[in-house]
């Protein structure tokens, strides 16, 4: 995807059983969905960021939703059991966690990496995608917290100074 691109149509099953589309964030004004995983240090080392951004903006008509597409089959710590035990573990299963199994989304948005992060604007318009911040390794030392002002930037209805910054992290595991 390029930014001022459309989210397309989706329908993905989260980790608290329930289906979720695009369709199920329209009251939301902005959308951030962020690809990511159970396996990859990165994705470990950014899920407490993940599950704050969701709590901080939840009340700001932000929707907050994550997404693994990593094929379970080659990287078992990604299986749909181990996506509940983790929103578990993070004492989070009101957070949504859904499994792109056939990688369709994935794919449809051109997403590579876990995390990568891909923010939508109340048109639905990818305004932002990339990274969450410049320091995955130690969240003390964050110097640029990139998705964070981006989302402020979104909300507040203004052009985001970096709409693209490149992602990093693991690679997405792809069936073979």
């Amino acid at each position: 995807m390029n930014i001022g691109d459309k989210l397309g149509n989706f329908r993905l099953q989260a980790t608290n059983g329930e289906m979720y589309s695009n369709f199920s964030f329209a009251d939301k004004y902005a959308l951030c969905i962020i690809f990511t995983c159970n396996s990859c240090d990165v994705s470990k080392a950014y899920w407490n960021r993940i599950i704050r951004l969701f709590d901080q903006y939840e009340e700001d008509s932000l929707a907050v939703v994550a997404i693994n597409s990593n094929d379970a089959s080659q990287s078992p710590a990604d299986s749909f059991e181990n996506m509940q035990k983790l929103m578990k573990s993070l004492g989070h299963e009101n957070f949504i966690y859904l499994q792109d199994a056939d990688q369709t989304v994935a794919r449809q948005m051109g997403a590579t990496k876990n995390p990568e992060v891909f923010l939508f604007n109340s048109r639905r318009e990818l305004v932002y995608k990339g990274v969450v911040d410049d320091n995955w390794e130690n969240e003390t030392q964050v110097m640029m917290a990139y998705l964070e002002d981006a989302i402020e930037y979104c909300l507040d209805g203004i052009d985001i100074d970096y709409p693209e910054l490149p992602p990093v992290g693991c690679d997405i595991i792809w069936k073979k």
